[in-house]
Protein backbone atom coordinates (compact mmCIF):
# COMPACT_ATOMS: atom_id res chain seq x y z
CA UNK A 1 0.00 0.00 0.00
CA UNK A 2 2.68 2.18 1.29
CA UNK A 3 4.98 1.66 -2.27
CA UNK A 4 1.33 2.46 -4.49
CA UNK A 5 1.02 5.40 -2.29
CA UNK A 6 4.54 6.61 -3.45
CA UNK A 7 3.95 6.00 -6.92
CA UNK A 8 0.94 8.12 -7.03
CA UNK A 9 2.40 10.76 -5.07
CA UNK A 10 5.43 10.74 -6.83
CA UNK A 11 3.85 10.51 -10.15
CA UNK A 12 1.26 13.84 -9.66
CA UNK A 13 4.50 15.99 -8.20
CA UNK A 14 5.86 16.10 -11.77
CA UNK A 15 9.39 14.62 -10.27
CA UNK A 16 11.27 11.98 -12.23
CA UNK A 17 13.85 9.70 -10.84
CA UNK A 18 17.31 10.26 -12.13
CA UNK A 19 15.60 10.80 -15.68
CA UNK A 20 18.74 12.21 -17.88
CA UNK A 21 16.44 13.82 -20.69
CA UNK A 22 18.16 14.25 -23.98
CA UNK A 23 19.70 17.57 -25.30
CA UNK A 24 18.55 19.52 -28.00
CA UNK A 25 20.65 21.99 -29.87
CA UNK A 26 18.28 24.72 -31.50
CA UNK A 27 18.81 27.80 -33.52
CA UNK A 28 18.77 30.79 -31.37
CA UNK A 29 18.47 34.37 -32.22
CA UNK A 30 22.50 34.36 -31.60
CA UNK A 31 22.69 31.70 -34.21
CA UNK A 32 20.59 32.74 -36.27
CA UNK A 33 22.08 36.56 -36.54
CA UNK A 34 25.97 35.22 -36.62
CA UNK A 35 23.97 33.13 -39.87
CA UNK A 36 22.58 36.12 -41.58
CA UNK A 37 25.37 38.68 -41.22
CA UNK A 38 27.80 36.11 -43.01
CA UNK A 39 25.27 35.52 -45.57
CA UNK A 40 24.74 39.45 -46.37
CA UNK A 41 27.83 39.96 -46.46
CA UNK A 42 28.28 37.01 -48.71
CA UNK A 43 25.37 38.91 -50.81
CA UNK A 44 27.26 42.18 -50.68
CA UNK A 45 30.24 40.80 -51.78
CA UNK A 46 28.93 39.22 -54.86
CA UNK A 47 26.41 42.19 -55.86
CA UNK A 48 23.47 40.46 -55.88
CA UNK A 49 19.90 41.17 -53.62
CA UNK A 50 18.32 38.51 -51.97
CA UNK A 51 16.06 37.00 -50.06
CA UNK A 52 17.22 35.53 -46.85
CA UNK A 53 15.22 32.41 -45.01
CA UNK A 54 15.63 30.25 -41.66
CA UNK A 55 13.42 27.45 -40.86
CA UNK A 56 13.68 24.92 -37.64
CA UNK A 57 13.51 21.44 -38.28
CA UNK A 58 10.30 21.12 -38.56
CA UNK A 59 9.94 23.94 -41.26
CA UNK A 60 8.64 26.68 -39.21
CA UNK A 61 9.74 29.67 -40.05
CA UNK A 62 12.08 31.49 -38.00
CA UNK A 63 13.35 34.68 -39.86
CA UNK A 64 13.18 35.97 -43.26
CA UNK A 65 14.55 38.96 -44.81
CA UNK A 66 14.05 40.62 -48.86
CA UNK A 67 16.40 42.51 -49.79
CA UNK A 68 14.91 46.02 -51.46
CA UNK A 69 15.94 44.65 -54.85
CA UNK A 70 14.84 41.22 -54.60
CA UNK A 71 11.65 40.20 -56.20
CA UNK A 72 8.46 39.76 -54.36
CA UNK A 73 8.26 35.80 -55.35
CA UNK A 74 11.51 35.23 -53.61
CA UNK A 75 10.11 35.09 -50.41
CA UNK A 76 8.49 31.94 -51.42
CA UNK A 77 11.36 30.37 -52.87
CA UNK A 78 13.39 31.19 -50.17
CA UNK A 79 10.76 29.68 -47.67
CA UNK A 80 10.33 26.46 -50.34
CA UNK A 81 14.34 25.67 -50.34
CA UNK A 82 14.85 25.93 -46.81
CA UNK A 83 12.23 23.60 -45.81
CA UNK A 84 12.74 21.36 -48.04
CA UNK A 85 16.51 21.65 -46.64
CA UNK A 86 14.86 21.22 -43.59
CA UNK A 87 12.86 18.01 -44.14
CA UNK A 88 15.11 16.45 -45.99
CA UNK A 89 18.84 16.84 -44.33
CA UNK A 90 19.73 18.01 -47.59
CA UNK A 91 20.72 20.43 -50.31
CA UNK A 92 17.49 21.48 -52.37
CA UNK A 93 19.85 21.02 -55.35
CA UNK A 94 19.91 17.67 -54.46
CA UNK A 95 16.23 17.66 -55.34
CA UNK A 96 16.80 19.43 -58.55
CA UNK A 97 19.34 16.80 -59.60
CA UNK A 98 17.01 14.30 -59.22
CA UNK A 99 14.10 15.74 -61.22
CA UNK A 100 17.02 16.33 -63.82
CA UNK A 101 17.61 13.08 -63.54
CA UNK A 102 14.05 11.88 -64.45
CA UNK A 103 13.01 10.77 -60.92
CA UNK A 104 9.56 13.56 -61.49
CA UNK A 105 7.91 11.27 -59.03
CA UNK A 106 10.16 13.06 -56.32
CA UNK A 107 7.87 15.83 -56.80
CA UNK A 108 4.69 14.10 -54.84
CA UNK A 109 7.00 13.96 -51.57
CA UNK A 110 5.91 16.65 -49.12
CA UNK A 111 7.46 19.88 -48.69
CA UNK A 112 9.85 18.71 -52.12
CA UNK A 113 11.26 21.83 -54.15
CA UNK A 114 13.82 21.26 -56.40
CA UNK A 115 15.34 24.58 -57.11
CA UNK A 116 19.00 24.94 -55.23
CA UNK A 117 19.94 27.99 -53.04
CA UNK A 118 18.62 25.72 -49.62
CA UNK A 119 21.19 23.63 -47.34
CA UNK A 120 20.04 22.19 -44.11
CA UNK A 121 21.71 23.55 -40.68
CA UNK A 122 22.99 20.35 -39.01
CA UNK A 123 25.32 20.46 -35.94
CA UNK A 124 26.76 17.41 -33.94
CA UNK A 125 24.53 14.91 -36.57
CA UNK A 126 21.59 16.73 -34.95
CA UNK A 127 18.70 18.86 -37.55
CA UNK A 128 18.41 22.20 -36.45
CA UNK A 129 16.81 23.74 -39.49
CA UNK A 130 17.58 25.42 -43.18
CA UNK A 131 18.82 28.39 -44.30
CA UNK A 132 17.95 29.43 -48.18
CA UNK A 133 18.99 32.31 -50.68
CA UNK A 134 16.87 33.10 -53.41
CA UNK A 135 16.92 36.22 -56.21
CA UNK A 136 20.37 35.11 -57.73
CA UNK A 137 21.40 32.77 -59.97
CA UNK A 138 21.05 29.25 -58.21
CA UNK A 139 24.88 28.33 -57.36
CA UNK A 140 24.95 32.40 -56.03
CA UNK A 141 22.44 31.80 -54.13
CA UNK A 142 23.77 28.58 -52.82
CA UNK A 143 26.98 29.75 -52.00
CA UNK A 144 25.38 32.55 -49.71
CA UNK A 145 23.45 30.00 -48.01
CA UNK A 146 26.72 27.85 -47.71
CA UNK A 147 28.29 31.31 -45.91
CA UNK A 148 25.68 31.81 -43.44
CA UNK A 149 26.03 27.81 -42.58
CA UNK A 150 30.02 28.35 -42.51
CA UNK A 151 29.70 31.07 -39.90
CA UNK A 152 27.60 28.82 -37.59
CA UNK A 153 29.88 26.17 -37.90
CA UNK A 154 33.20 28.88 -36.97
CA UNK A 155 31.22 30.21 -33.76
Amino acid sequence: MFTFLFAIVFYFSGATPNMDLPTKKVLNLAAIKTMIAAAEAEAKKRNVEVTLCVVDESGNLLFLEKADGASINTIQFAQKKARHSAFYRAPSKDAADAVKSGRVEAMAMPEFFPNQGGLPIIVDGQILGGIAASGAKSEIDEAIAQAGVDALMKK
